[in-house]
């Protein structure tokens, strides 16, 4: 009797694959993202801690060719000129409307205890755009609400998203900041992200994964039946 197992053809690589490196003393999450095809990756968010995201990197095996930022704010964008410069990797994002907070990333750094510098990105990035890692191609939403500039990152074919601090697991990012506003953050998700499809899973900035479809159903701000949309 011959083991059907060993007829079977191993299952297909995802063309997308990413690790979350937690970073920062607000445990914020960096991703690596890398085209499986090619093993070229961005490093999305690298708030700090950077040590801990090089070694991320060496044991994923890809070659980092640029660097992505949902937003400005210190646990997000604190070590990406650092990483940029040791790199030798452009940054692209967020929305032209965060240079406030990229101006002030050496001021917040004291503030938080992260170290950090001042960030001019290679590319802003608007509504329509594109960003490209190895052969994967992203689409790049504005999101505002918690920033003004804040942006998000879609792989329609994975239908896998990055959302900084917009949507967390069972939450929603905090609208109280500079720049933030809450029934601007509250359109930003209905209009944006729930287009995108319940089955779109999402890293957010802090916590656990989910899905939309899953927020749509229990998240305690934006459920549907809370926004009476159901």
């Amino acid at each position: 009797m011959t083991d059907a197992s060993q007829t079977l053809p191993p299952p297909p690589t995802p063309p997308l694959r990413a690790a979350i490196v937690p970073v920062t003393p607000l445990q914020q999450n960096c991703s690596i993202v890398w085209c499986t095809a090619t093993m070229k990756a961005a490093v999305v968010d690298p708030g700090g801690d950077l040590p801990r995201i090089h070694d991320a990197i060496a044991k994923t095996g890809v070659t980092v060719e640029k660097i992505l930022l949902t937003h400005g704010h210190i646990d997000h964008a604190g070590g990406a000129r650092a990483l940029s410069d040791s790199l030798g990797v452009p940054v692209e994002g967020p929305q032209e409307e965060d240079r406030f907070w990229l101006a002030r990333l050496d001021e917040d750094g004291q503030a938080y205890g992260i170290p950090a510098q001042v960030l001019e990105p290679t590319r802003w990035l608007s509504e329509g755009d594109t960003v490209t890692i190895g052969g994967l191609t992203l689409d790049v939403y504005e999101t505002p609400g918690h920033t003004r500039g804040h942006v998000i990152f879609h792989h329609a074919p994975s239908k896998f998203a990055l959302v900084g601090d917009v949507l967390f697991q069972g939450s929603i990012g905090r609208s109280d900041m500079a720049g933030g506003d809450h029934d601007t953050l509250i359109r930003s998700i209905v209009e944006k992200l729930w287009p995108l499809g319940n089955e779109t899973a999402f890293i957010p900035g802090h916590g656990q994964p989910s899905t939309f479809g899953h927020e749509r159903q229990s998240n305690a701000f934006v459920a549907d039946r809370v926004l009476g949309l159901g």
